[in-house]
């Protein structure tokens, strides 16, 4: 195995990563979809333990008889997890073991190039989650990703024509809008965990605004949420947006608002003064927002209550 202090490895084409994992070059340059199990296993011993790669990484897992290494961490993924990555993302590459199955997608930009799907691929949170943000399907739901798969690896493993990229993208459309779906029902069926995160997330920002952190380190964001939840943006701000209706910048500014409403309505505070404690350092960008967010100045708010 490879020695953990080996330093980081860029792949920039999907050949390069065809022949780390010991492989036979790719039907397609721009794209592969290989499926690994038992008369095709992982060769532990060539593979990278870190890589970041200039292509897209979608990974089905479909069987997994222990722990996965992504990153520098460990995770108990499970039969139908799926992980998603984005060109350049600093992340590690899986460490498999021969017993793990699994389906992983490599989808160059360029294959997508011209096509709508090259600019709806970017608008998709799920490529920038964490790796312990995984998407963990049912047996129905992975049955579904797999006829899908099954199709592309058809049409890829076929002689190439002139339909063959139109059909291979409409399937990774097709895919990727099922992941959709599945990620939305994943945050709506862990009621708990999702409760917990959105109370948690609440908490955080009382704390913040009410001990006044604002003033020393600025306007709460949502890079510092996720920090405080052990999340990832990406994932916060569609968690919110499926439960509350938005995102983690709209609930972050929905929350400063509230507390300017309660500094202008209870003290003699001037508005620069209530602005430069929320963390605005323009006085001007505060009166934007409330604006923006009341339809009403502070000045205009403050006196529709005396």
């Amino acid at each position: 195995m490879k020695n953990k202090d080996e330093k980081l490895i860029r792949f920039i084409s999907i050949s390069e990563s065809h022949r780390a994992f010991g492989l036979p070059a790719p039907q397609h340059p721009l794209i592969s979809l290989v499926h690994f199990n038992e008369t095709n296993p992982f060769n532990t011993d060539m593979a990278p333990i870190y890589d970041v790669l200039s292509f897209y990484k979608i990974t089905l897992i479909t069987k997994n008889n222990g722990r996965l290494k992504y990153g520098q961490d460990y995770y108990d993924y499970n039969e139908g997890s799926m992980l998603f990555l984005a060109p350049n993302q600093l992340v590690g590459t899986v460490e498999y073991n021969q017993d793990t199955h699994a389906y992983i997608l490599l989808i160059h930009p360029d294959f997508l190039f011209g096509h709508p799907l090259a600019k709806k691929i970017k608008q998709y949170g799920y490529f920038s989650y964490s790796s312990n943000e995984a998407l963990h399907i049912s047996d129905k739901e992975k049955e579904i990703i797999l006829s899908v798969y099954r199709i592309m690896e058809q049409e890829l493993n076929s002689r190439v024509d002139e339909f063959s990229q139109e059909v291979v993208i409409a399937q990774i459309d097709l895919l990727l809008s099922y992941v959709n779906r599945f990620y939305k029902r994943q945050f709506i069926t862990r009621t708990m965990i999702n409760n917990d995160i959105l109370q948690k997330t609440e908490t955080i920002l009382e704390d913040y605004l009410n001990n006044q952190e604002s003033l020393h380190t600025g306007l709460p964001t949502v890079q510092y949420l996720s920090d405080q939840l052990h999340i990832s943006p990406g994932y916060l701000s569609d968690l919110l947006r499926t439960l509350i209706g938005q995102n983690a910048q709209s609930y972050i500014h929905e929350k400063i608002i509230g507390k300017a409403k309660e500094r202008l309505t209870s003290t003699n505070l001037t508005v620069s003064e209530i602005a430069y404690e929320l963390g605005f350092e323009h006085p001007q960008s505060f009166s934007k927002l409330f604006k923006t967010k009341t339809k009403i100045s502070p000045l205009e708010f403050r006196k529709s209550f005396n």
